[in-house]
């Protein structure tokens, strides 16, 4: 059940049946009075501890506790129950978060917690629940939520669990300024049943609910008296009812459930459903969104529209979390819409439009790249390689590593390498393969200076150019490596891939799902006439762009 989150913090814990010698009452306030003002009508929480010392209460008072004074004051209110306390009450009010290790009120002041700032500053609510197990059927414990921040970190949770709550405890949950009301109320009341004076401030109970909870019975002032329900049943009647307000699933739908059956089989539900709706500000956008039922496939082309459009998801896995989240709320932003985070089937036609559009006009700006790289290419090569010597193919290669006539300088300068190879003497022959196998720039620089007059030398210093003109290129290739092994490609998408590269003409080689040479260079031809990384190897932004080109063929 979907909880809210609170900016403050209060604490209270009432013992004994009559409020005379002997009665204990603990107050933890962490609050803005500004704040409980609006909530409660009071500035602050002196007046409530005024009225239970009025009423012979030992009343104890520490406001804006950190998290040693929430546990001191807790320490000395469960010191001082013995043998002769009758009934317990705790009323917690402030900020919950929840964990996977339970539920705990936050000191005054905790803004954006971590993980660890709950675990470890946190007051948690099983505290309060092993002191009141020991009271079964005297024990009131009251929770009231107040708005807060909904941007928690990981492993945190707005939502309070009441499934733990220990047998014979009564547990009323609501917003803070109905459970603060509540308490006062309490402080100037006495009487037979405390429960009919919960419900009347719209407090939802839980736990042990008797049909009458007798708590500090007195003379003084008498409760309100609940009129009994007609004998007529109307089971079918409530059951209708709740239907309509199921179906229109509004904030107005369940109030018009409670107004005609405060009472009724769902009225708890409804509450609760009303705190949901109350706590998430965009509840319809994200039912909408919900009810959509998207696949993963589908949420993982919304994504991909999304990164066409240049609004970062942190990944397209088919998984909406804050990354996708917020590139929805940027986009929502940039179209004048409800800024939700949440799609509805019109927004996600709209979207696609717009990424089919702009996958066609990048497509469109790649082919003029493409083009104009081509003439330069080409202009370049018949200044250099047409010319038919080693000094014209090394220059282009060196200007065009992947360009057009990449395969025919290599394969030259290879066949010139042959030949030097076979007319070397022996011992050079084997320093030049030492170097080669080793290849680096180190190695080829061993050679120079050992073989200084070596049939290799203009093929070395060519190395050490092309190590020393790429090492930022040599650098990222681990970087890139790593970033395709984690796209996860399987071999009919590598095959894909390969597929897609030969239909725009830019010679993968085999499309086996194997990225040989050849395919590396495709991919950093395909990744440079779009002004991609140009890396040789798959990422995410070529990975999309991939997708788009087909779509648009």
């Amino acid at each position: 059940m979907k909880r809210l989150a609170f900016s403050i913090s209060a604490t209270l814990a009432l013992t004994t049946s009559v409020w005379a010698d002997g009665s204990d009452l603990l107050i933890i306030g962490n609050n803005d009075p500004g704040m409980l003002q609006r909530l409660t009508g009071t500035t602050d929480l002196e007046s409530a501890e005024t009225a239970f010392k009025e009423r012979g209460a030992e009343v104890s008072l520490s406001t804006s506790a950190d998290a040693d004074a929430m546990r001191n004051a807790f320490r000395g209110f469960a010191t001082g129950l013995d043998t002769t306390t009758v009934d317990i009450g705790v009323l917690l009010t402030g900020r919950f978060l929840s964990t996977i290790a339970g539920t705990y009120l936050l000191p005054d002041g905790m803004e954006t917690p971590t993980l660890a700032d709950v675990l470890t500053d946190g007051f948690p609510l099983d505290t309060v629940y092993a002191v009141a197990a020991e009271y079964p059927g005297q024990a009131l414990i009251i929770l009231g939520e107040v708005d807060g921040r909904s941007d928690l970190a990981d492993g945190l949770s707005v939502t309070v669990p009441l499934n733990d709550i220990p047998q014979g405890v009564t547990v009323a949950i609501g917003p803070a300024g109905d459970a603060v009301r509540f308490v006062s109320r309490l402080s100037i009341a006495t009487g037979e049943d405390v429960l009919p004076l919960a419900r009347a401030e719209g407090l939802s109970l839980m736990g042990f609910v008797p049909r009458a909870l007798p708590m500090f019975a007195g003379t003084d002032v008498t409760l309100p008296q609940i009129t009994p329900d007609s004998p007529e049943d109307r089971s079918a009647e409530d059951a209708a009812a709740w239907n309509r307000a199921v179906s229109a699933d509004t904030e107005a739908g369940y109030d018009t459930y409670l107004a005609a059956f405060p009472e009724g089989r769902f009225a708890g539900e409804a509450r609760q459903r009303l705190a949901t709706i109350r706590s998430e500000p965009f509840y319809r956008e994200k039912q909408t969104e919900t009810d959509l039922e998207l696949s993963r496939d589908a949420r993982r082309e919304i994504q991909r529209d999304l990164s066409l459009l240049g609004y970062n998801t942190r990944g397209i896995d088919g998984i909406f979390g804050r990354g996708t989240r917020g590139a929805v709320t940027a986009w929502q932003n940039t179209n004048g819409l409800r800024a939700s985070g949440y799609l509805d089937s019109d927004q996600i036609a709209r979207l696609d439009a717009q990424a089919e559009r702009r996958a066609a006009e990048l497509e469109e700006e790649a082919r003029q790249r493409q083009a104009q790289l081509e003439r330069q290419d080409r202009t370049f090569w018949s200044e250099t390689g047409a010319q038919g010597d080693e000094p014209g193919f090394r220059a282009y290669l060196k200007r065009f590593p992947d360009g057009i006539y990449a395969e025919e300088a290599q394969g030259r300068l290879d066949v010139i390498e042959d030949q030097r190879r076979a007319q070397a003497e022996g011992e050079d022959r084997r320093r030049w393969q030492i170097a080669r196998e080793t290849d680096t720039a180190d190695s080829y620089r061993a050679y120079l200076a050992e073989r200084p007059n070596g049939a290799f030398v203009e093929e070395a210093r060519a190395r050490i150019d092309y190590f020393i003109n790429n090492s930022e290129q040599i650098a990222l290739k681990e970087r890139a490596q790593a970033d395709e092994a984690a796209l996860g490609l399987n071999a009919a998408a590598r095959r894909l891939a390969e597929a897609r590269l030969a239909d725009l003409g830019l010679k993968p080689g085999a499309v086996d799902g194997t990225f040989d040479k050849d395919a590396r260079r495709a991919i950093r031809r395909y990744q440079d006439a779009r002004k991609l990384r140009v890396s040789g190897y798959l990422d995410q932004a070529t990975v999309v762009r991939l997708m788009a080109d087909t779509i648009l063929r």
